[in-house]
């Protein structure tokens, strides 16, 4: 544990700011029938579905691998309602100091909000705080540096929604110092991780509960998740292998549904894969969404037109991370894509490397 918490350190700067045959459909979304889906067990095997049976082209296959070895890629799995297609993992441990398998872990980066979105949204369901509640209401009246009539504009919806109106210069930084006013509340959207990590704080204060043990209770060890949150200077980080990474993508998948048991109203399950607001509608809670008329980058100001993943199907949701940790899911395919490894590109959030996949996938599938 030493070695990693040493690595993590060092990994700063890698996170902020800084059945039938079947093909790819590009249609609205559609709710996934959670009675279609197969949960694996949290102990035992997982079951596969065999490429044979789905008549993929084995040739193209082939070659998406050799691509994803070559763009640094540690772990790809390809699930089918739930069973998996596709699983495959290159190189060594974040350490260096063995083969990277099922069992490794490797970081979420920025993917892991969506996971901090799930556990808000579970918040709000048990009566522990509302979206539209003043944030102040759970982090006091002195958490930023804006007047108190600038701060009370911002509620925990805006935390959610990137739109909080603070300088997002000094990104990751949570300091009161840092956060200085830039436009009201909802008028404004910019990727900042420092808001988005004082959700955090503000399910602690909400629940009485430490962030870490009530996302234990209510996400991870539900659905058999083997991960940990760990802090790194001002990022809280969180690993896991990259089945775990599946487990919450199916459970996104079945609408919050978790082999017969709903552990988050489908109402703020849509509510999160949906435009949030009109600034970038390319982005619900935590999530990018494919599909939309216009979207913008991190980082960017510039609205851009058109989707931000050409090449996927137009219901493709994703969690997104640096160096192009992805959890993507198409409902109307049922399909969910893993993707864990080094940076493909440049790019603070990789999305051309995912629209590569993608693209890669419909020469797999047909």
């Amino acid at each position: 544990m030493k070695n990693i918490l040493l690595l993590l350190g060092m990994l700063v700067s890698l996170f902020g700011c800084k059945e039938d045959s079947v093909s790819i459909v590009h249609e609205t979304p559609k709710a996934e029938d959670s009675s279609s889906i197969y949960f694996p067990p949290i102990a035992g095997d997982w079951e596969t579905t065999a490429v044979s049976s789905l008549g993929w082209n084995t040739d193209s296959i082939t070659s998406l691998y050799t691509n994803l070895e070559t763009n640094g890629t540690r772990a790809f799995i390809v699930l089918k309602k739930g069973r998996i297609v596709l699983e495959k993992y290159w190189g060594k441990t974040l350490l260096g100091n063995a083969d990277f398998d099922a069992d490794k872990i490797w970081y979420w980066a920025s993917a892991a909000k969506t996971l901090t979105g799930f556990t808000v949204g579970k918040a709000e369901e048990e009566g522990h705080l509302n979206l539209s509640d003043k944030t102040s209401k759970y982090l006091g009246e002195n958490w930023t540096s804006l007047t108190k009539e600038q701060q009370d504009k911002i509620t925990v919806w805006h935390q959610l929604t990137m739109t909080s109106g603070l300088d997002d210069v000094r990104a990751d930084d949570t300091s009161a110092a840092s956060l200085v006013y830039k436009a009201d509340a909802g008028t404004r959207w910019a990727y900042h991780n420092a808001p988005y990590t004082l959700l955090e704080s503000v399910v602690e204060n909400a629940t009485g509960q430490g962030y870490n043990t009530y996302f234990n209770a209510v996400l991870q060890n539900k659905i058999g998740m083997t991960g940990y949150w760990q802090w790194s200077e001002d990022l809280h980080l969180y690993l896991s292998n990259a089945r775990s990474a599946a487990r919450f993508g199916i459970l996104m998948q079945s609408n919050g549904v978790w082999d017969g048991t709903r552990l988050l109203n489908k109402a703020y399950i849509d509510a999160s894969i949906t435009a949030s607001q009109q600034i970038n509608k390319a982005y619900g809670y935590l999530w990018w969404l494919n599909g939309s008329e216009s979207y913008h980058l991190p980082q960017s100001q510039v609205e851009f037109p058109g989707m931000f993943l050409p090449d996927a199907p137009a219901d493709v949701y994703s969690a997104m991370g640096k160096n192009g940790q992805y959890v993507s899911i198409s409902p109307s395919n049922g399909l969910v894509i893993i993707r864990m490894g080094d940076s493909p590109d440049s790019a603070l959030v990789p999305f051309l490397y995912l629209n590569d996949i993608w693209k890669m996938m419909t020469g797999v599938m047909n």
